[in-house]
């Protein structure tokens, strides 16, 4: 949304450039056919398993989610400050040569991208949704995807309701907040199938405070990776991770300033 809103805007404020209009929605449905295309080809092949095979592939899967959404959080560190300028001054350049094409595959690509990603994530969160679950995971991913169109709007409608900075801090920590805790989830699964051990289960035990299996828990423990009872492998993993999300971070600050 955020690629193509720049690049519509741009195209709105530019008449002479209003034959680019058609190819940036050509661009859109070209990357939406490769991100749905994706998805049916990861449920398909995602039958192909059953038992302990099924469980080893939506591990692979929770595990690849975290890693594109950390990638995606570092990628807008770098370029987020950037990214509206470059995108004009490169349309600006296809506008004078009257070549659309490289606009064409730059939406095709950033929305097959971002959806392919979105289709991976999904399947990684709804890995262990079942039964009537599943109607309450759809409706809460149309809910998000409702949102995103909002979210896009009131930062289209300026600064009255709150900044792009903000919003990209906001949903950078949500981002790696969700990471933690499929990369928690993975982790929990591999000493479940014996891939890893536990080393010392539980090093704590805080139910008493909060506990993951009330509905205010297992919200928190969804979106966050919260455990009220850890076992020791589980606690050096999110110590792992957020240590190196802390030294990325820091290291793509330096860079910029």
């Amino acid at each position: 949304l955020l690629v193509v809103g720049i690049l519509f805007a741009w195209l709105q404020q530019h008449p002479e450039a209003e034959s680019g209009r058609k190819y940036l929605w050509l661009g859109v449905g070209l990357g939406l056919l490769a991100a749905l295309g994706l998805g049916g080809a990861l449920l398909g092949f995602a039958e192909l398993f059953d038992g302990e095979r099924q469980d080893y592939f939506q591990m692979a899967m929770m595990g690849l989610a975290a890693v594109l959404i950390v990638q995606m959080v570092f990628w807008m560190r770098r370029h987020g400050r950037t990214l509206k300028r470059d995108l004009e001054q490169g349309l600006n350049q296809q506008a004078q040569q009257q070549n659309w094409w490289g606009m064409v595959l730059l939406v095709a690509v950033a929305i097959a991208r971002e959806g392919s990603e979105t289709v991976v994530f999904l399947y990684g969160m709804g890995a262990a949704q079942a039964g009537l679950q599943w109607f309450s995971f759809a409706a809460a991913a149309l809910t998000g995807l409702a949102l995103a169109f909002l979210t896009f709007y009131a930062l289209q409608a300026g600064g009255k309701y709150f900044s792009w900075k903000l919003f990209f801090r906001v949903t950078e920590a949500m981002l790696l907040l969700l990471a933690g805790s499929l990369i928690i989830g993975t982790l929990e699964r591999m000493i479940g199938v014996g891939w890893l051990p536990p080393l010392l289960a539980p090093v704590w035990d805080s139910s008493a405070v909060l506990d993951e299996s009330t509905a205010m828990g297992g919200v928190i423990a969804a979106l966050t990776g919260y455990r009220s009872h850890p076992a020791l492998m589980i606690v050096l993993g999110a110590l792992l991770y957020w240590s190196f999300v802390v030294v990325k971070l820091s290291a793509l600050g330096r860079k910029r300033s």
